[in-house]
């Protein structure tokens, strides 16, 4: 079941990914389940966002966002 979080002012994405997702490599799953306030880099207090479940069992942290990714 998906919760909710309603940001206060000052949040940015990965920072709520972090804190009430376990990890910034879920930051493109958030955006994608708040499409509506993805133009928003720093959020707006008051907006509240659909927190997606978090597979812990599966890989989702394979899916990392492009600047997260190490080349070598």
């Amino acid at each position: 079941m998906s919760k909710t979080y309603t940001a206060v002012q000052g949040d940015m994405w990965d920072s709520i990914a972090y804190s009430k997702m376990g990890s910034v490599a879920y930051t493109d799953k958030l955006m994608r389940a708040n499409q509506e306030h993805a133009g928003y880099y720093i959020l707006p207090a008051g907006i509240t966002l659909t927190l997606p479940d978090v597979d812990t069992t599966a890989d989702d942290m394979s899916a990392l966002l492009p600047w997260k990714q190490v080349s070598g």
